[in-house]
């Protein structure tokens, strides 16, 4: 009888353990802390929006079963290590943030905290992950590929400024995706004996000199690569080009909105919104290393006609074809 006695409550144990660590884990309040570009720019709070929507549609309610901790760089990435030291002070969940400078920020703050990346330009080159398939580590997320839509973007140029010798690319060195996307920009330029004339500006502040630069080089176009102050400055950018003459590419549709000439990119609402689905299952146990990387599914062409027409510019029929949207 003392035997099955003792089976009994044993069993007993068993059959309640994991009942009671279910429970416990219904009635946590996960903590998940974004690591973003400027609070008050619209077309990110758009982007946070379509994150948070898509979290409600999953059951995670703020205030209810989450708490959003929020950091903001507002065009200082001198401030995104700190930014992200700050998250991991507090023992988020799960860091979610955008691209490669933000990221490579959150990696050097934890090893051990869920990193996921919205629109990342390109985590394998830039060692932020080990391969799509197969990420390993704390990170995984959504993947641009921005390394060859800069490419396609310089062809695109080269097809609106045929008679272009030298075309600037804008960045900012301290982003991690840069470097691979010059390199890929320089081998794509050789076939059309083009030089390319790269540029910093590592702030908003610097834009003006940026532009100056360009304009005393006789740049006849300019690249600008994807960076989050770039997206935040995407008003003035626009002016700046305008003012020096320079057709513009961007990946970013919002630049093109804000009167830059095109961009070439995906939905970049959709990937934050995906973003969320990564946080879903990660608060449900997954784990990084085993959540591929994906990628956009559609990609689209925005040209800004109004524009193109300030800067004397006929956009060939070709191109016209292939747009997505013209603005007017």
């Amino acid at each position: 009888m003392e035997r099955r006695r003792f089976i009994g409550v044993i069993a007993g144990g068993l059959l309640v353990a994991p009942l009671a660590a279910e429970a416990q884990q219904a009635g946590k309040v996960y903590r998940i802390g974004i690591l973003g570009e400027k609070a008050s720019d619209p077309s990110e709070a758009r982007l946070w929006q379509a994150f948070r929507l898509e979290l409600g549609r999953r059951g995670w309610i703020e205030g209810k079963n989450i708490v959003i901790e929020s950091r903001w760089a507002e065009g200082n990435s001198a401030r995104i290590p700190e930014l992200a030291a700050d998250l991991v002070r507090l023992k988020v969940d799960v860091i979610v943030t955008r691209g490669s400078i933000y990221v490579q920020a959150a990696k050097a703050a934890t090893s051990s905290i869920p990193i996921v990346f919205t629109t990342h330009a390109d985590p394998v080159e830039t060692g932020h992950v080990a391969s799509l398939a197969r990420p390993a580590g704390n990170i995984t997320g959504l993947a641009i590929l921005m390394t060859d839509l800069n490419v396609k973007g310089l062809e695109m140029l080269i097809s609106v400024v045929p008679k272009a010798k030298r075309i600037a690319v804008l960045g900012n060195p301290d982003a991690p995706s840069h470097a691979p996307s010059l390199k890929a920009l320089e081998e794509a330029a050789r076939p059309f004996q083009l030089q390319l004339q790269t540029v910093v500006a590592r702030t908003g502040a610097d834009l003006e000199s940026a532009f100056s630069a360009m304009a005393r080089a006789h740049a006849q176009a300019v690249l600008v690569l994807g960076f989050g102050p770039y997206i935040a400055e995407r008003q003035r950018i626009a002016e700046l080009a305008i003012r020096y003459r320079l057709p513009t590419f961007f990946t970013w549709r919002d630049h093109v909105e804000a009167g830059g000439l095109m961009s070439y990119g995906p939905d970049f609402i959709d990937l934050v919104r995906r973003g969320a689905i990564y946080v879903d299952k990660i608060l449900r146990g997954a784990k990084p290393a085993d959540l591929p990387v994906e990628q956009p599914t559609k990609f689209e062409l925005v040209i800004n006609l109004k524009s193109a027409k300030a800067l004397g510019l006929t956009i060939p029929q070709s191109l016209l074809r292939q747009a997505d949207e013209l603005i007017q």
